[in-house]
């Protein structure tokens, strides 16, 4: 017989993991869904997130930042998906709220399987790429990082950060300007 005040750890677990895809799914389907054009391939890898989910709450390491783990996780699903096509584009980072494409940074990678030359231009690329991140000032780094890459809006930028959001898309704009000059020498060395 179980003393009455022990807690069930299992039923706790399952508890936080149904809180979390409440909380994050919507989210996470939609950033899913604007970088993978066949829905059935993007409900595939949003399925696939939420097993690596479940799997990784039962290991005895807590997972730290479970929403940013989450994208993390499927960002990279993503491009495994990609690289096993042959084609990865990482171009279509947009959002509903961005006005036009001065707010993208379309950036395409050679995929790996392409050979030697392929590899090394991604490898050139991708160092470049987070050199320049690195070099972005902050708030505009934060913007871009928040938007690109973890699918935050600029609606729910602004609502947590108390910045407008024409501001943030400014700061977008000034990130995705520098990138792309940065980045532009690399595409014409390698002619792509």
């Amino acid at each position: 017989m179980k003393p009455p005040n022990t807690l069930n750890p299992t039923s706790d677990k399952d508890r936080e993991i149904t809180d979390v895809v409440l909380r994050d799914g919507t989210r996470l389907g939609s950033f899913i869904r604007r970088r993978v054009r066949d829905t059935a391939e993007a409900d595939d890898i949003l399925q696939d997130v939420f097993h690596d989910l479940v799997q990784a709450y039962h290991l005895p390491a807590p997972i730290e930042q479970v929403s940013a783990w989450l994208f993390r996780v499927a960002r990279n699903r993503i491009i495994d998906r990609f690289r096993k096509k042959k084609e990865l584009s990482l171009g279509e980072f947009g959002d509903a709220d961005d006005i036009d494409d001065e707010y993208r940074l379309d950036l395409a990678l050679p995929a790996p399987e392409e050979g030697p030359e392929a590899q090394y231009a991604r490898t050139v690329l991708l160092d470049e790429l987070q050199q320049a991140l690195d070099e972005l000032p902050e708030n505009q780094r934060e913007v871009f990082i928040a938007h690109e890459l973890e699918g935050v809006s600029f609606k729910e930028m602004a609502a947590q950060s108390g910045v407008a959001v024409n501001t943030l898309l400014a700061r977008k704009r000034y990130a995705v300007l520098y990138l792309r000059s940065r980045l532009q020498e690399i595409y014409d060395d390698f002619d792509m």
